[in-house]
């Protein structure tokens, strides 16, 4: 005797027992309203280290024998002149939100200044203007002292576009690292009041 074949339904059908199913398992769900438009949401700009090998090489330009003096347990800051001592003031209370950052641990002198050189290059490119740099306390080095402390800041004030850092707050490292202030990239409007 042939067996009966049961009949197969179309694959894109479905049968009365699945929409039963279905229909069950979706009693209680409320549909969402659908907006008669799409919302876009504004997306943070994140900054993006670019590969070293595609930027330039960074001469040194930065001289180690110009000087910023520190005392022993003095807070790190510097104000370009001609720049308003209130913003070295909003500054240091943190009105500017830090938007990229850069660590130094275990570079040497030579490759934190590359390191520094191309950083602030590339905030340039993306108009970033607040940023910290992290150089360590030192207590890692020969005899526990700071190499690369006094080097950035020296670095950083003979780079025209550092309007002011100060040593960063606690939560950012504190007397090993500095937030910097950096120039806008937009001519119409003046730093002064950007900032």
């Amino acid at each position: 005797m042939p067996k009966e074949k049961t009949p197969t339904l179309p694959d894109n059908r479905i049968s009365d027992d699945e929409m039963l199913a279905f229909q069950e398992a979706m009693r209680d769900v409320i549909p969402l309203t659908v907006p008669d438009r799409v919302l876009l949401q504004p997306q943070q700009s994140e900054f993006v280290r670019s590969a070293a090998n595609q930027l330039p090489l960074v001469k040194e330009a930065w001289s180690d024998h110009i000087a910023l003096s520190l005392a022993e347990g003095e807070e790190w800051s510097y104000l370009r002149p001609s720049v308003p001592r209130q913003i070295l003031r909003k500054l240091r209370r943190g009105q500017w939100k830090v938007n990229a950052e850069l660590d130094m641990h275990g570079m040497t002198k030579d490759q934190a200044r590359q390191a520094l050189a191309i950083f602030l290059l590339e905030c340039k490119q993306f108009d970033i203007r607040c940023v910290c740099i992290i150089h360590g306390r030192g207590l890692s080095s020969k005899d526990n002292e700071p190499i690369l402390k006094s080097r950035v800041g020296n670095w950083l004030a003979q780079c025209e576009e550092v309007l002011a850092f100060c040593q960063a707050p606690p939560a950012l490292g504190g007397s090993g690292a500095v937030i910097v202030l950096l120039k806008s990239q937009h001519p119409n409007q003046s730093d002064a009041t950007k900032a």
